[in-house]
């Protein structure tokens, strides 16, 4: 095979990657309001625990079904990693956050996601994207920064802390389980993850039930549900899949679109206003989105 006739066949590849890392990004863009919804319902403590829970029981169940083996020993680092980032600290700590914090505000730990999992996937793997790719993951991070900014007037509050931390554990937990997802399939990934997970979800949900008020109404459980369905997993299960097919640094920055999709939702559902420059500002990342996956990863 020529190198023109394997760049052919890498295409599809490409393209595939490209379009489930997106699908992945739409599930995830939701997940704000839905956790929002959760919490009118749920204290933060027990939405959390409760969604680590259900995600396990889903996951678990998969597992099982498949007659999945438990993971090489070499992999048991990485999946704690994604179990401790994207399973405990980053639900636990936005869920905390979004108390006290508008979704609009809330949505700036996204527009810097992606720039802080392709520097820690960088790190990770020795791996170093072109000088183009960063300048232009630099410029979407800057657009969606200042765009989510001013969609908030500015505002700050004491969750940004959280906010900041969540980012941390959660760019950590991406790059690693982008960086499985090329050794063993990328549900599995993640199952293993909120499996890994269930005892300090299980003892989260358990202590705050008896702490914290539940009045579970519809749309509480419907926020639950998906953040449980979808947020924990099926979203993840997406996610993975495309990073290992297209590479960690490039499906991060896909997520740039992430703020101006949840802050689409928190209008449509939550009533939410929208500032008059969303319209600016998507045109301006998805031109960063497009740039950054053109050039060398």
């Amino acid at each position: 095979m020529t190198a023109h006739d394997s760049a052919i066949a890498s295409r599809p590849v490409a393209v595939g990657g490209t379009a489930l890392a997106a699908l992945g990004v739409l599930a995830f863009s939701f997940s704000f309001p839905a956790t929002a919804w959760a919490l009118t319902g749920f204290g933060p403590w027990t939405a959390a625990g409760l969604r680590g829970v259900l995600a396990a029981a889903v996951a678990g169940a998969g597992l099982l079904a498949a007659r999945v083996p438990l993971p090489d020993r070499a992999h048991w680092p990485g999946l704690a990693a994604v179990a401790v980032g994207c399973v405990l600290g980053f639900p636990l700590l936005t869920t905390l956050a979004l108390q006290t914090s508008s979704t609009a505000h809330s949505a700036v730990v996204i527009g810097l996601l992606p720039l802080a999992t392709a520097v820690v996937a960088a790190l990770r793997s020795g791996g170093r994207p072109s000088r183009g790719f960063w300048w232009a993951a630099l410029a979407g991070a800057t657009v969606v920064l200042g765009f989510t900014v001013q969609q908030s007037r500015g505002a700050l509050s004491r969750a940004d802390l959280l906010l900041v931390a969540a980012l941390a554990v959660c760019a950590a937990g991406y790059a690693e389980g982008g960086r499985l997802a090329r050794s063993m399939p990328g549900w599995q990934v993640i199952a293993w993850a909120v499996v890994a997970a269930l005892p300090a979800s299980a003892l989260a949900a358990g202590l705050a039930l008896a702490a914290e008020p539940v009045h579970a109404g519809p749309r509480a459980l419907a926020g639950l549900a998906y953040t449980a369905a979808v947020s924990q997993f099926g979203g993840f299960v997406l996610w993975y899949r495309g990073m290992a097919a297209i590479g960690v640094p490039k499906a991060s920055q896909l997520q740039l679109a992430q703020p101006l999709l949840t802050l689409g939702w928190a209008v449509l559902v939550l009533g939410e206003r929208f500032s008059p420059a969303a319209p600016v500002a998507a045109l301006l990342v998805l031109g960063c989105i497009a740039a950054t996956q053109r050039a060398r990863g």
